[in-house]
């Protein structure tokens, strides 16, 4: 079984992933994505999503990390996706799962599960950029406004040479409204011959079990729940105890203070806020702090409420 932390915007940026890697066994790492429109983006950006390319594009304490590109234009993905792996990405990943309207409308994310045949030509495009050895793998959901497209697209990317796919088990309609629809995903995995990963709605080592049974796929991959619970993999694959709520305080101490050591006390208040409203959906005392700190808008203050408890 790998275990595989997902991206999702705005939350797990390179802080997050080196504290979360830090207490789980993860295998894999995807970046938050890199929107590709018209043109070769510049080494800047690449290393702004992605600072791990500094370090062999591995978090800290070595666990690999994917660079995610998202877009509609075959030949400019391919070109991103050379750019990428010229500055050190060991890997390329593709969304076509964003839900969000605001790249949607832009016929990106989840907006290309309804033409498997520009799938097919994204797939290949990108495939020939990136050197072989490099592994180019997709994110899909099960499709747009009903479930019924997911074999289509997933056989037009596998067709395009991608090396896995990892299916979040909702349509795009259903956004990320249980339940996730696990045992639709076992039909792709009857139908293709490269790894299948399931993704959605699993919040705790017997909803992981359940959903690899269900879907028939040894790889899982996490989000929310690897925000709701932080040491969510370790639980799933090393039979350790969920962590207590002083381990979570000590936890966002350190986020915090990562924050602060990385410049971004701009963007913290934002950050702590969304991560305990994921919180709050494992633990109680989540809810209480979340009130106290949701109209804190300085770093400083955040921190010494923190401190305190």
């Amino acid at each position: 079984m790998r275990l595989i932390l997902a991206p999702m915007e705005g939350v797990l940026d390179h802080l997050m992933r080196d504290l979360l890697t830090r207490i789980n066994p993860f295998d894999l790492c995807v970046t938050e994505f890199i929107r590709v429109v018209d043109m070769r983006l510049p080494p800047r950006v690449f290393h702004r999503l992605c600072p791990e390319l500094h370090q062999g594009c591995t978090t800290p304490v070595g666990t690999p990390v994917r660079i995610q590109l998202l877009g509609q234009d075959e030949n400019w993905l391919a070109e991103n996706a050379d750019q990428a792996c010229l500055l050190g990405a060991q890997g390329i990943d593709l969304n076509f799962g964003c839900p969000a309207k605001t790249v949607n409308k832009s016929r990106g994310g989840a907006s290309l599960l309804a033409d498997s045949e520009q799938l097919y030509r994204i797939a290949k495009a990108v495939r020939a950029a990136v050197p072989a050895h490099l592994p180019v793998s997709a994110k899909i959901r099960l499709g747009l406004e009903d479930r019924d497209s997911y074999l289509e697209n997933s056989q037009a990317l596998a067709a395009g040479g991608i090396t896995e796919l990892t299916v979040h088990a909702r349509s795009k309609k259903d956004g990320y409204r249980p339940p996730a629809y696990w045992p639709l995903v076992a039909n792709i995995r009857a139908a293709l011959t490269i790894p299948v990963i399931i993704n959605g709605e699993i919040w705790n080592a017997e909803q992981s079990k359940l959903a690899q049974a269900q879907s028939e796929c040894s790889d899982v991959m996490l989000g929310r729940g690897a925000l709701a619970l932080p040491n969510l993999a370790a639980t799933i694959k090393q039979g350790t105890a969920p962590m207590s709520w002083p381990e979570v305080v000590a936890l966002l101490l350190a986020y915090s203070a990562q924050e602060i050591a990385g410049d971004k006390g701009e963007y913290y208040p934002n950050r702590i806020k969304q991560w305990l409203s994921y919180l709050k959906l494992q633990y109680e005392p989540a809810h209480a702090l979340f009130g106290e700190i949701r109209t804190l808008k300085h770093t400083d203050d955040i921190r010494r409420l923190l401190a305190s408890l």
